[in-house]
């Protein structure tokens, strides 16, 4: 009887202990599909399925059941809180509102932090466009970050870069593009490994109101969507390109990988071409081109400086070089014909250009 006993009771403890290895285990191997399913509310059932169905490999090896329940609470509380959520199809909020991350970036658990702490900013916003820019306007002041090279990483997750205090055009995409879907606006990560005149890389935002409209993440323009610096940049992609494309991260199977110039040859999440969107946002005379203009200390650190271009027919153009707060590809830019000689300069430098290509001028503080 004792040994009866003593063999049920061991078993029951060995029973125990192996469910709850199998609760420290990762999704893949403690939950079915089916469990995840019916741990949610029937109207998040199909969501989840589609969301363990498209999760990058190794997430199913490292997440846990409830960062996914979370994940998919919040993500539907955000779809009946906002009026612009309400209307969001299906495809557009599976792919770009329900999604915990965009690339490679660490795994927060962002959702139900940002979901109250954004709120409050696009309580009073109308639509989904007017909410992304004033988040834009607002949340990077709100958390401490601001664009820096000398951030510790280029592919920072939103906390990271909040702990950092400071960002790339990469990492301060993942969090404006966290932050708009925590209230419930489908927001994407957009990017080219590098531009057409291989001056540098980008990265951006892209946000669905009915249609899809861009930004700088932490650049805005006042209350405006598709206002950019790299606006001719852009235009000037090329289609097909995985160098010189522009491309759009997606959860979808696309047989298209998204190329992380911060990861290059890594070709395991998904991605949508979309240079042509960007082909036609602006219209150059072909008689002109692009001279940037830029002013470095002698730490070789760009500064802010007054700048006066003069040329021909008193051509006059009056602007400010900017600093080391702007993407490393940002800078004054002004658009002048070719065969035609300026002088450009600041209070203690200046050049003497003659136009015949795009540029890239330098002066200097002495």
């Amino acid at each position: 009887m004792r040994k009866a006993l003593f063999i049920v009771i061991f078993f029951c403890f060995s029973c125990s202990n192996n469910l709850l290895n199998k609760l420290d285990k990762p999704v893949e191997n403690r939950i079915s599909k089916k469990e995840a399913i019916k741990r949610v509310p029937p109207e998040q059932r199909s969501a989840m399925e589609w969301l363990i169905a498209h999760m990058p490999e190794n997430d199913k090896k490292s997440l846990s059941l409830e960062f996914l329940i979370t994940n998919s609470e919040y993500a539907f509380k955000s779809k009946k809180h906002f009026p612009w959520a309400k209307h969001v199809p299906d495809q557009i909020f599976l792919n770009y509102v329900l999604p915990y991350a965009s690339l490679n970036e660490r795994r927060d658990e962002w959702r139900k932090d940002f979901f109250y702490k954004f709120s409050p900013l696009v309580k009073n916003a109308n639509s989904a466009y007017e909410g992304a820019a004033i988040l834009n306007n607002k949340i990077f002041e709100m958390v401490g970050v601001e664009y820096s090279t000398k951030r510790p990483k280029a592919d920072q997750s939103p906390y990271e870069s909040i702990e950092a205090g400071l960002a790339s055009c990469t990492g301060l995409s993942f969090l404006l593009i966290d932050a708009c879907r925590s209230v419930g606006i489908p927001a994407r990560f957009v990017g080219t490994p590098m531009w057409y005149n291989d001056s540098g890389n980008h990265s951006w935002v892209e946000i669905w109101d009915g249609e899809w409209h861009f930004t700088g993440a932490a650049e805005p323009v006042e209350n405006q969507l598709n206002q950019v610096w790299f606006a001719d940049l852009a235009s000037k992609a090329k289609i097909g390109d995985m160098k010189y494309g522009i491309f759009a991260a997606t959860w979808n199977k696309t047989g298209l990988y998204f190329p992380m110039d911060w990861l290059p040859g890594i070709k395991k999440y998904n991605a949508v071409d979309v240079t042509d969107r960007y082909l036609t946002q602006t219209k150059i005379d072909s008689g002109v081109v692009a001279v940037s203009i830029r002013v470095l200390n002698n730490t070789g650190e760009r500064e802010s400086v007054d700048i006066i271009v003069t040329g021909e027919n008193n051509y006059f153009f009056e602007g400010q070089s900017k600093n080391e707060t702007y993407d490393m590809n940002d800078h004054l830019t002004v658009f002048l014909p070719k065969g035609k000689v300026f002088t450009i300069k600041s209070k203690n430098d200046s050049q003497i250009l003659e136009v015949e290509n795009e540029c890239l001028v330098s002066l200097s503080v002495k």
